[in-house]
C-alpha cells in the first residue's frame, strides 16, 4: 500500500511541475506566473479540487507519443471565492506553449459542463500558443466544443476571462463570447491573425502590443473590460468582481454586511451641478456618495468615457450603475457609448442585478462619422436593452436630458420604475437656443428679441416640472436626499416580478 501511495504522490509531483523548473522560470522572467500560481491566488487557500490531473494526449502522429505529459497543458477545477463555489480552468503555457489538443479541449467542456449544472461561475485563465497543429482538426473541434458550452453558458452561470499571455486565432473567440474579459498589460494579447500575418497581407508593419495588447482592446476596440499592470492586480480584480455578481441567473447577488446609513444626506451634491449649464462635473463623484463606503468598481473605464458603467452596493445589494459623464464630449451618447452601455444594461437584467441610472445627457453625439457608422442602429441598442429589461430600475436626472437621449436612458417610457429629477434638471425636446431659432426663425436678426425667447423658453421648459406634470417624473427630489431615496425605491422593487411576452428571443439590432 505504501508502495502505491507513493508512486500516485510522484505521479501528483510530476505533473504539478508542469513543463518542468526551466520552463517555469522562463515564464516567471517574463512576470507571468504559472497556471497553478494563478490559481492559488484567485481561490480561496486549500479550496481548489483539481479534475483530470493524469489526462494525456492521444496523438501519434510527429513524434507526438514519445512526449505525453500529465493534465495536457491545462488545470481545471473547481474552488471557492470568498466561500462562493467558482469552476476553473487555467491553461499552462509551460506544457507545449498552452496548445489546445482534443483532450485538451475535453477538459474545459467537462468544467463548463459542471458549471452550467450546478449553477457556478466559470473563470478562464487562458495564457496559451493556439491550436496544436500536429492534432489538426481534432484541434479545431476542441475549440468548437468549448464555444458551444460558451454559447450555452451566456446568461445561465457568469463568465470571465483573464488573458494573461497569447491568445491568437480562432481562440479569440471563446473569451471573446464571455462576460467580463480583463488582461494583463505587456504580456498578454489577442488578434484573430498576428502581426506577420498582417504584414504579409496588408503591409502594415505592427507589433503584437499595438495591434492586440491589453491598451488596444480597453481603449480602441472595447474587446476587454480592464487591463491591470501584474497577473496578482489581475487575480485581485477578478476576486472582487464575483462578490458583487450571482452564482447563476437563479440566484440574487450577495449581501454583503454594509455600515454606510442607508438615510445619509450629503449636503456637498446639492452644490454638485455648477450654476453655467455648460460647466462640465464629474459624474462619478455623484456615484461614490451613492454607493455603500463609496465602493464602485467600473467596467470599461479607458473606453467610451462619456458614459459610466460598473457595479455599487446599495443596502450591503449589488446595483449596476449606467450614468453619462459630463467631463467627456459633454455626456453625449455616441456609437461607442450605446454599444458600452446596452451590453452591460444586458448582463445586469440576465442576472437579475438592479439598474440604477444616473442622467445628464444633451443628445445624441452629432456629424458625419456617427451617421456613417450606424449611430441610429447602435443608439437602438441601448435603448432596446433598457426596454427589455425587467429587473427594478431606477432613474436620476441630475441635470439637462434633451431629445431622443431623454427616452433612451431608462426614461418612464421605458417601463423604469422610479424617475427621480433634481430640482436642476430639464427635459425637452432640445436646449433653449436651437428650440428658438427653430421656433422664431424670422426674428433671428434681432438679437435682443431672440435673447428674450430663449430666456422665455428657459423659464418655461429648463425645469424638472413639466415632465412632472405629465408624470414622466415621479418626484423631483432634493439632490443631497439622492442616496436615501434610491435605497428606498431599490428596497420597495425587491419582490419586483415582470415578465414580457413569450418569444424564442428577441431580434436586437445587432
Amino acid at each position: 500500500m505504501k508502495d502505491i501511495l507513493a508512486q500516485l504522490e510522484s505521479r501528483r509531483e510530476t505533473a504539478r511541475a508542469g513543463g518542468g523548473q526551466r520552463r517555469v522560470d522562463a515564464q516567471h522572467a517574463k512576470g507571468k506566473l504559472t497556471a497553478r500560481e494563478r490559481i492559488e491566488l484567485l481561490l480561496d487557500e486549500g479550496s481548489f479540487e483539481e479534475f483530470d490531473m493524469f489526462v494525456t494526449h492521444r496523438c501519434t502522429d510527429f513524434g507526438m507519443e514519445e512526449e505525453r505529459p500529465a493534465g495536457d497543458g491545462v488545470v481545471t477545477g473547481w474552488g471557492t471565492i470568498n466561500g462562493r463555489q467558482v469552476y476553473v480552468f487555467s491553461q499552462d503555457f509551460t506544457v507545449m506553449g498552452g496548445s489546445v489538443s482534443e483532450t485538451h479541449g475535453a477538459k474545459i467542456c467537462k468544467i463548463m459542463d459542471m458549471a452550467i449544472q450546478n449553477g457556478a461561475p466559470v473563470i478562464g485563465i487562458n495564457d496559451s500558443g493556439g491550436a496544436r497543429i500536429q492534432e489538426g482538426v481534432a484541434s479545431l473541434a476542441a475549440y468548437g466544443e468549448v464555444f458551444q458550452r460558451n454559447i450555452m453558458a451566456s446568461g445561465v452561470v457568469p463568465q470571465i476571462s483573464l488573458i494573461m499571455g497569447p491568445c491568437a486565432g480562432g481562440a479569440v473567440y471563446s473569451p471573446a463570447m464571455t462576460d467580463f474579459i480583463f488582461m494583463v498589460k505587456d504580456s498578454s494579447y489577442m488578434f484573430v491573425t498576428g502581426p506577420d500575418v498582417v504584414k504579409t497581407v496588408t503591409n502594415e508593419v505592427v507589433t503584437a502590443e499595438e495591434l492586440g495588447g491589453a491598451v488596444t482592446h480597453t481603449r480602441k476596440s472595447s474587446v476587454a473590460d480592464g487591463a491591470f499592470e501584474n497577473d496578482v492586480e489581475a487575480l485581485a480584480e477578478t476576486r472582487r468582481l464575483i462578490d458583487f455578481l450571482p452564482l447563476n441567473n437563479r440566484e440574487k447577488a450577495p449581501v454583503r454586511p454594509f455600515f454606510d446609513d442607508p438615510a445619509r444626506v450629503d449636503k456637498s451634491l446639492d452644490t454638485l451641478v455648477p450654476d453655467n449649464p455648460n460647466q462640465p462635473y464629474d459624474m462619478k463623484e455623484l456615484i461614490t456618495k451613492i454607493a455603500d463606503e463609496g465602493d464602485f468598481f467600473e467596467i470599461q473605464a479607458a473606453f467610451a468615457a462619456n458614459i459610466i458603467t460598473g457595479f455599487i452596493r446599495l443596502e450591503g445589494q449589488s446595483v449596476g450603475v449606467v450614468a453619462n459623464q459630463p467631463t467627456v464630449l459633454a455626456g453625449c451618447l455616441d456609437i461607442d457609448a450605446s454599444r458600452k452601455a446596452a451590453r452591460f444594461v444586458r448582463f445586469c437584467d440576465a442576472f437579475e442585478i438592479p439598474i440604477l441610472t444616473l442622467v445628464d445627457v444633451p443628445g445624441f453625439l452629432p456629424g458625419t462619422g456617427q451617421e456613417y457608422g450606424g449611430v441610429i442602429k447602435h443608439g437602438a441598442k441601448l435603448l432596446f436593452a433598457y426596454g427589455e429589461a425587467t429587473v427594478p430600475k431606477v432613474t436620476v436626472l441630475t441635470r439637462k436630458t434633451y431629445g431622443g437621449a431623454y427616452v433612451v436612458m431608462a426614461s418612464k417610457h421605458l417601463q423604469a420604475d422610479f424617475n427621480y429629477a433634481w430640482p436642476t434638471a430639464e427635459v425637452a425636446v432640445m436646449g433653449a437656443r436651437g428650440a428658438v431659432e427653430i421656433l422664431y426663425r424670422s426674428e433671428l436678426g434681432d438679437k435682443d428679441k431672440i435673447a428674450a425667447r430663449v430666456k422665455d423658453y428657459e423659464d418655461r421648459f429648463a425645469n424638472p416640472f413639466v415632465a412632472a406634470e405629465k408624470g414622466f417624473i415621479d418626484e423631483v427630489i432634493m439632490p443631497s436626499s439622492t442616496r436615501r431615496r434610491v435605497c428606498r425605491a431599490f428596497a420597495s422593487l425587491r419582490t419586483k416580478k415582470l415578465a414580457n411576452p413569450w418569444k424564442k428571443h428577441d431580434n436586437i439590432p445587432l
